[in-house]
């Protein structure tokens, strides 16, 4: 694929893609790997402790994924809340020992305006051994994207209304971990150019389905 040659020699990987509103709630996402997608592999043994020492209570046996992702997550919201990351200029964050870079939000004591610097963040996590500048480089590449098919609204009810179109760009963003794609005027076309293919193709069985 020639899009590729424009990245690193050794493709880089990562752990998470997610997209969280000024709250930390995750409005879109994707875990990669054996972090957080099961509930034996190392990282959720960690979660479970973290979430242990957090709340002072033994996490049930039953805990879930979800559960766990959802504790890595709110670590994740007290270390970048307050927070704004300017699109060019990632900030990065340790959390459960992974390394975390994310663009957007909004700063303490400030409102959002509903625009380029709206609330959203778009997060990468990756290995601690990942280099900081890659994965901001990565994380700046696609918040260009989203704010690019938001129209520049980056707030959460313009993301919750193109839920499709935010998952179609990390699907041509990364696959299984590798970073397919970074720049953000390609990543945009990419995603709507499948979009527009979905759509022909849902008409094209209609059709059919009508005669």
């Amino acid at each position: 694929m020639s899009h590729l040659s424009v990245l690193p020699p050794l493709l880089p990987r990562v752990d998470a893609v997610l997209i969280l509103d000024g709250d930390g709630n995750r409005l879109a996402g994707k875990y990669y790997g054996d972090f957080l997608t099961t509930t034996n592999s190392s990282s959720s043994r960690d979660a479970m402790k973290s979430s242990e020492a957090s709340s002072g209570d033994n996490v049930k046996s039953s805990v879930t994924v979800e559960d766990l992702r959802g504790a890595f997550e709110r670590q994740l919201q007290s270390k970048i809340q307050g927070i704004a990351a300017r699109p060019d200029a990632a900030e990065v964050v340790t959390v459960m020992a992974k390394t975390a870079v994310f663009c957007g939000g909004t700063a303490m004591g400030a409102t959002s305006s509903g625009g380029a610097g709206g609330d959203i963040r778009v997060v990468h996590v990756g290995p601690s051994t990942e280099s900081e500048l890659l994965l901001a480089y990565l994380c700046e590449g696609m918040y260009d994207a989203l704010s690019n098919l938001m129209g520049g609204q980056m707030d959460r009810n313009m993301v919750l209304d193109n839920l499709e179109l935010v998952f179609l760009l990390i699907d041509e963003h990364c696959d299984g971990g590798i970073i397919l794609e970074v720049d953000g005027h390609k990543l945009a076309s990419s995603v709507l150019l499948r979009d527009e293919d979905e759509v022909d193709a849902e008409a094209g069985e209609s059709g059919v389905d009508g005669t």
